[in-house]
């Protein structure tokens, strides 16, 4: 699973009117690492309640950045100083929702991709196997 900031979309010509330009996503992964990063959700964050480092994670390699979730009491989303280290704060509910958006991924073959979270903030989250939205 690789962790990727892309800061313009438009660039690469994947940018569509209901996508940001800048996007923080999951991809290159399959069932095994899906389900990996689902357990490390419902673990750390849901049952822990303690936020999430993605560089601890020794099945996510990151290609030019780094996200840690965090518990927050809104749904304020990804947010960055550097576009090298982002932060998400979102509400335990939220975040079981990802959990259930995230599920399909965990059986084999599945195909598509997921917009993780739908807020009105510079920065979208894409899950997406294949890296394509």
């Amino acid at each position: 699973m690789k962790l990727e900031f892309l800061k313009d979309t438009t660039e690469a010509g994947h940018f569509f009117d209901e996508v940001n330009e800048q996007l923080i996503r999951l991809y290159d992964f399959d069932a095994m690492e899906a389900e990996q990063f689902c357990i490390s959700i419902q673990e750390q964050l849901i049952d822990k309640k303690q936020s999430l480092d993605f560089l601890k994670l020794d099945f996510i390699e990151s290609v030019n950045c780094n996200l840690i979730l965090q518990i927050s009491s809104d749904d304020e989303g990804i947010t960055t100083n550097d576009n090298k280290k982002f932060v998400c704060k979102l509400t335990l509910e939220q975040y079981t929702e990802i959990l259930k958006l995230c599920k399909p991924f965990c059986l084999d073959k599945s195909r598509g991709y997921r917009w993780l979270y739908e807020l009105d903030t510079p920065i979208d989250f894409l899950f997406s196997p294949h890296g394509t939205w």
